[in-house]
């Protein structure tokens, strides 16, 4: 499924300068004790701590941009994690499987704190949302794990991991503005959730015909 160009460059603009950031962050952490297995579980921890910051909204809207902080650095340890496995050349299966899984982890108990939220507010129809952003998130990315061990390309669409920590960290840290901010950025992540999901679908799909 052809992408779309100006959609493409976007998503290779700040690809190309979280790996960049990510880079000049290495030289640091090579010189550390830290393992990526380390990271990882750091990474995850402050993703939920992210979540329970989050929950705890009624006390402040401070709560949002700390719960936003938090799932922000958490993720970017995530992306830290892999590139120290390289370097160190550390990388093991074991890794490999903890930190696909953890990633779901930190996501699922973010969506999930704000689906609490929603709750609280007495916003039912997007505590719907939050449920089908969980299971369109976790979606994508089994999507891809399934292409993949079937030899096959499932990094397809615009709602990967990367794209949906930054809507999610956007609809946070805007939040504090008016009550329909961040179910609004719900609803664009499951849209966008599942609409990857449908493109990688298809795409696989493709792919095999053309075997």
């Amino acid at each position: 499924m052809a992408r779309n160009p100006a959609l493409a460059r976007v998503k290779q603009v700040y690809t190309d300068e979280a790996r960049r950031l990510a880079t000049q962050s290495m030289t640091q952490l090579e010189q550390s004790n830290l393992t990526p297995d380390a990271l990882t579980i750091s990474g995850v921890l402050l993703c939920i701590a992210g979540a329970v910051a989050v929950y705890f909204e009624y006390m402040g809207w401070a709560f949002f941009w700390i719960g936003a902080v938090l799932f922000v650095v958490g993720s970017i340890l995530d992306i830290l994690d892999g590139a120290l496995a390289r370097t160190q050349g550390a990388g093991s299966p074991f890794g490999a499987f903890l930190d696909s899984t953890v990633d779901r982890v930190g996501e699922g108990f973010m969506l999930g704190a704000i689906g609490l939220v929603f709750m609280r507010h007495g916003q039912m129809w997007a505590v719907a949302l939050a449920f089908a952003a969980i299971a369109g998130s976790f979606l994508v990315s089994y999507a891809r794990a399934r292409a993949e061990a079937l030899g096959l390309r499932g990094d397809v669409g615009l709602g990967s991991r990367a794209e949906r920590v930054v809507v999610i960290t956007t609809g946070l840290c805007l939040a504090p503005l008016h009550d329909l901010i961040l179910p609004s950025t719900i609803a664009l992540l499951t849209a966008t959730a599942w609409l990857t999901v449908l493109q990688r679908i298809l795409f696989v799909r493709k792919q095999l015909r053309g075997i």
